[in-house]
């Protein structure tokens, strides 16, 4: 892994400039990275109160804008302020937590602790956490560093330098044949039968193959859907693990993404898939 993506990053939908300052400091203390949204705008989703999406991933609109951006960042912690009337985040926490691609990312929220049924609703909406602010206020770092969903480096590496599965052997050796589908169960049986960190491999490799088999059926919802979950699984990963090439499968699998987009749903039948690379591995 890169040394900036070591960082944890907290992703706050906050706009207050007390409280900015405040969790500025905080984070600078624990040396980890805060990405500002302040305004829908602010990550290119134009605030529509007559606009519905349904929950899960939403590819096109404001909600599709959202998805890229949270999917692209890959936080440790998004951090909501309930006050903050610029962030519509009673449609925001609900279809963040469906949609597999960002529903393991834990969302911390906070707000006026008297005002009960605001505080309510963002926890039924999606919040995993909702404190008062003036408990926010004094426990933050503490807070901060018990929801963050951080990846064990150290550990990571130690599992990624453990030998690749025989399945997954199997699994890759149809993958880079092109036999995409059919690559899909012994990378499954695989990552079922280790418990280890790094089986999280073996997840990310078959979610490449189903979004090149979607891809090849000409499937453009299905394909982005599955470029845009699998980032989770590939991006904590270091750039080797157990022999195979990750740096390369993600810059492959982010290749592809941004061919597939160019064209859109329209012209899903033009992608050239020579694009698609081999997955590289030693024994």
């Amino acid at each position: 892994m890169s040394e900036l993506n070591d960082v944890p990053l907290i992703v706050a939908f906050v706009a207050d400039l007390m409280f900015t300052t405040r969790i500025q400091t905080v984070v600078d203390y624990l040396g980890w990275r805060v990405e500002w949204v302040e305004t829908a705008v602010s990550i290119g989703t134009p605030h529509s109160p007559t606009q519905r999406e349904l929950p899960g991933e939403s590819l096109y609109g404001p909600e599709g804008k959202l998805f890229e951006q949270i999917t692209a960042w890959r936080p440790a912690l998004l951090l909501f302020d309930l006050t903050n009337r610029q962030i519509p985040w009673q449609r925001w926490l609900p279809i963040l937590k469906s949609s597999p691609a960002t529903r393991r990312i834990p969302i911390l929220a906070f707000g006026p602790h008297e005002d009960k049924e605001t505080m309510q609703a963002a926890k039924s909406l999606g919040a995993n956490w909702v404190v008062g602010r003036s408990r926010f206020t004094s426990a933050m770092p503490d807070l901060l560093q018990k929801y963050a969903r951080i990846p064990d480096v150290k550990l990571l590496s130690a599992s990624c330098a453990e030998p690749l599965a025989e399945l997954a052997r199997e699994g890759i050796a149809l993958f880079n044949q092109g036999e995409y589908y059919k690559c899909h169960d012994a990378l499954e049986e695989a990552w079922k039968q280790d418990q280890s960190p790094a089986r999280e491999l073996y997840r990310g490799i078959l979610q490449v193959g189903i979004a090149y088999h979607q891809i090849l059926r000409g499937n453009y919802r299905g394909a982005i859907k599955m470029l845009l979950r699998l980032r989770q699984w590939l991006g904590p990963l270091p750039p080797v693990c157990r022999g195979v090439n990750i740096a390369k499968l993600r810059q492959n699998a982010a290749e592809v993404q941004a061919i597939l987009t160019e064209l859109g749903p329209e012209r899903v039948g033009e992608f050239d898939t020579a694009v698609f690379q081999p997955i590289e591995y030693t024994s």
